[in-house]
Formats: structure tokens, C-alpha cells, sequence
């Protein structure tokens, strides 16, 4: 799977993409369940690192960079989905290349979502001004003069956010219903006997 795409890319194949972007200490869970369930959807999914190869995450699993993030041209990305994890997520904060990604997205309006503390890097690239999200409970302090609520998966305008690992599935499925329709999403649900959260949803 993971050559296949890295072919996609290299061939100007993704066009449209969706990045997920990976630093050392990323959520594991979080990050295979997204790549995953949006590749089930055929969506044109690229993993990126601070360089090609395998990035390990914050359990010493190891997944692989498909990309670098400096070979990613923006206008050409339809969103950026970010797992969290700690220092994963603090150090999508702190990377240049993946703060860069993340700012020239937004100003596009294309989406930018993230779930845990995930949503610390999007704060840092300050897209959640005055934005309604939900994160990992903890990380509130970090996420500026956004409205932090407890749903589990919050939508407003083009920015996506969860809670967690055990809201991964259904952050992935939202994401498909808002890229490729709700006929779709309902669709991969019902085939991976999963769970949508269309109720905890809440859109502004």
C-alpha cells in the first residue's frame, strides 16, 4: 500500500489530496485508523514526514513517511489531517514545514482537521480563532480563544476536530461524509460493521 501511493504521488496523482502528516511520537491508533478508513473511501491519501521513511509513533510503532513534507506543493492538497499524540502533536507544532503546510491550506479555505491534541498545531498555525473544536481533555489551554466543547467529533466550516482514539473511527468517517458524501460514508460504515456519530456532531 504504502509504495503504491508513494507512486501516486510521484506521478502528480494528488491532486486533491489529503495529507496526513507524521513526527516522531504520533498516536498510532489514531493515525491508521484515518489513513485507513480514508483510502477504503478512495480517496488519494498521503503520509508525510519531516523526511522519507518510517516515522515511529508514541507506542514505538513505526509507519511509514511517504513523502517529506518539503516535496508537498499546498495548492495541490484538499485538506491536511492530523493524528495526535504527544510529542507528536507538539511537535507539528513546532515544525516549520508542517506549520507552512497547515497555514497555506487554510487560507486556501481547504480543510484542516485534527483530533487529541491534534488541534494544538492547528492553534499554532492559528486557525482556530474564534473556531467551535473538541480535543483530548488536557489540551484546552493550548488551543488559544477557540470554543472548546466535549462532542466527539466537532465540524465547523472546514475545520474538523476530535476527542481521541476511541473517537478515531468516527472522526474518519466524518471526514469522508464531508469529502465524498454522506451516501459514502454511510456506505464504509455499514461494510466495517462501524459506528457513525452523526448525533455528537455538531456543525456551525
Amino acid at each position: 500500500m504504502g509504495s503504491r501511493s508513494a507512486l501516486r504521488y510521484d506521478r502528480g496523482m494528488t491532486e486533491n489530496g489529503i495529507v496526513v502528516p507524521l513526527l516522531e511520537g504520533f498516536e498510532e491508533t489514531e493515525a491508521v485508523t484515518i489513513i485507513d478508513v480514508l483510502r477504503r473511501a478512495e480517496l488519494p491519501v498521503v503520509v508525510a514526514g519531516e523526511r522519507r521513511g518510517v516515522v515511529k509513533g508514541n507506542h514505538a510503532i513505526g509507519v511509514e513517511a511517504e513523502v517529506a513534507l518539503s516535496e508537498i506543493e499546498p495548492s495541490t492538497v484538499r485538506a491536511v489531517v492530523l493524528p495526535g499524540g504527544m510529542p507528536g502533536a507538539e511537535n507539528l507544532s513546532r515544525d516549520p514545514g508542517a506549520q507552512s503546510l497547515i497555514e497555506q491550506v487554510a487560507a486556501a479555505g481547504k480543510y484542516t482537521a485534527a483530533i487529541c491534541a491534534g488541534p494544538r498545531a492547528l492553534a499554532a498555525a492559528g486557525v482556530l480563532s474564534g473556531r467551535t473544536v473538541t480535543c483530548y481533555p488536557g489540551h484546552e489551554h493550548a488551543l488559544g480563544d477557540a470554543t472548546v466543547i466535549e462532542e466527539r467529533v466537532v465540524v465547523d466550516g472546514p475545520v474538523i476536530t476530535s476527542r481521541g482514539p476511541g473517537t478515531a473511527m468516527e472522526f474518519a468517517l466524518a471526514l469522508v461524509g464531508l469529502l465524498v458524501g454522506g451516501e459514502v460514508e454511510a456506505k464504509l460504515a455499514e461494510t466495517m460493521l462501524a459506528q457513525r456519530s452523526a448525533e455528537s456532531r455538531r456543525v456551525s
